[in-house]
C-alpha cells in the first residue's frame, strides 16, 4: 500500500502569482507614501481682465475720456482730430489781414493806445474809434489797428521803436472813447493873450520855446527824444503852438505828469514831468498859453522834457524852435 501525500487544493502555480502581485501593490502604496515633490496647483484665469469693475468704496472715480484721445482697450492706431478743424486752429488776433499795410499798427507787448497814438502822431480817441473798440484798455498782442483816418491817403512815415515793458493807463484804465467834439471843461488858470501867429503852412507851424530855462540835454534820437528845459518847481509850461489837446494824464511810463497837444494833421508836441497840469483832453489851447507847471514827475530832478513829432517820428526841437 503506498503512503499518502497530503492535499494540496490550489496548485503551485497560481499560489505564487497571487504572492507576487500583492507584494507589488504594497511596494507601489510604499512609494507613494514616500514621495515628497512639491505639486503645482493649476494657474489661475482671471476672466474679469478688460471688463468693467464695480468701484470701491473710498476709491476715486476714474477719470472721464477725453474726446479723441486714445482709450484702454482701443486699437492701437488712435485717430489724430483732424488739421484744420476747430480745435487745432488758434484764432488770429483782430485786424490781423492789415498787418504791414500802410496806415496800420501791430500792436506789441506792452503798449498801451496812449503810447500807440504819440508814436503815431494821433489822438487815442480817434484811433479808439477808427478801430471800433469798445475798451480802449484791452489790447492784444499781435493785434491790428487802424492809425490813419479811414480813407486817407497818406502813408505812414514811421516804424516806431520798443515800447517800454509794463506801461499802465492813469489809475490803471483810460476813460471810455468820447463822442468826437466834445468838449472838456475849461482850464483853472486864466489863459494868457496868445502871440499873433502867422503860420506857413497847415504841415508847419510856427513854435516858441515851452519855457524859459536853460537846455540840460539836447535832441538824441537813441536816448533822448527832444529836449530837458530846466527851471524851478511851479514855473510856467507854455504850449508852443495853437492845437488842441490830446491827452493830459499820468498813463505813460517814464513821462510823469503829461500833456499831448495835437498841432494839424502832421504835427504834435509833448510836455513831460510836470508838477501840475492846467488843461483837459480835447481842450482848445492857443500858442505861448499856460498848460502846465514844471515839476518832476517820473524824473530825477525839475525839468520840461519837450517834444515834437511829426507824423508820429520824433524831430530836434532845437531846428524848428527859434534862435534865442
Amino acid at each position: 500500500m503506498m503512503p499518502s501525500t497530503p492535499f494540496d487544493p490550489a496548485p503551485r502555480g497560481p499560489r505564487l502569482k497571487r504572492h507576487g502581485l500583492a507584494l507589488g501593490l504594497m511596494t507601489l502604496a510604499l512609494l507613494a507614501a514616500c514621495d515628497t515633490t512639491p505639486r503645482r496647483a493649476p494657474p489661475v484665469v482671471d476672466r474679469n481682465v478688460g471688463r468693467p469693475q464695480p468701484p470701491v468704496a473710498g476709491s476715486p472715480r476714474p477719470a472721464a475720456p477725453v474726446a479723441g484721445e486714445p482709450q484702454a482697450g482701443d486699437s492701437d492706431v488712435a485717430t489724430a482730430t483732424p488739421l484744420g478743424s476747430p480745435s487745432s486752429v488758434k484764432p488770429q488776433p483782430p485786424g490781423w489781414e492789415n498787418a504791414g499795410k500802410p496806415g496800420y499798427f501791430t500792436v506789441r507787448p506792452g503798449d498801451t493806445l496812449i503810447r500807440i497814438a504819440l508814436e503815431n502822431g494821433q489822438n487815442w480817441r480817434d484811433i479808439a474809434r477808427w478801430n471800433n473798440l469798445t475798451d480802449p484798455n484791452r489790447l492784444e498782442v499781435g493785434q491790428v489797428l487802424r492809425v490813419l483816418p479811414p480813407g486817407s491817403g497818406a502813408i505812414a512815415l514811421v516804424t516806431p521803436p520798443p515800447a517800454a515793458p509794463g506801461l499802465t493807463a492813469p489809475g490803471g484804465a483810460l476813460p471810455a472813447p468820447a463822442a468826437s467834439g466834445s468838449s472838456a471843461p475849461a482850464a483853472a488858470s486864466a489863459v494868457p493873450a496868445a502871440p499873433a501867429a502867422t503860420p506857413a503852412g497847415d504841415d508847419e507851424p510856427v513854435w516858441i520855446w515851452p519855457a524859459s530855462g536853460p537846455v540840460l540835454a539836447g535832441f538824441d534820437d537813441a536816448r533822448n527824444k527832444g529836449l530837458a528845459i530846466g527851471g524851478k518847481a511851479g514855473d510856467p509850461v507854455l504850449a508852443a503852438a495853437d492845437g488842441r489837446v490830446v491827452y493830459a494824464g499820468a498813463g505813460l511810463r517814464g513821462y510823469g505828469n503829461l500833456v499831448i497837444v495835437k498841432h494839424n494833421a502832421s504835427y504834435l508836441s509833448a510836455y513831460a514831468h510836470n508838477q501840475n497840469l492846467l488843461v483837459k483832453e480835447d481842450q482848445p489851447v492857443r500858442k505861448g498859453q499856460r498848460i502846465a507847471d514844471m515839476g518832476s514827475s517820473d524824473a530825477e530832478r525839475v525839468q520840461l522834457h519837450f517834444e515834437i513829432r511829426r507824423m508820429g517820428k520824433p524831430v530836434d526841437p532845437g531846428r524848428l524852435l527859434p534862435a534865442r
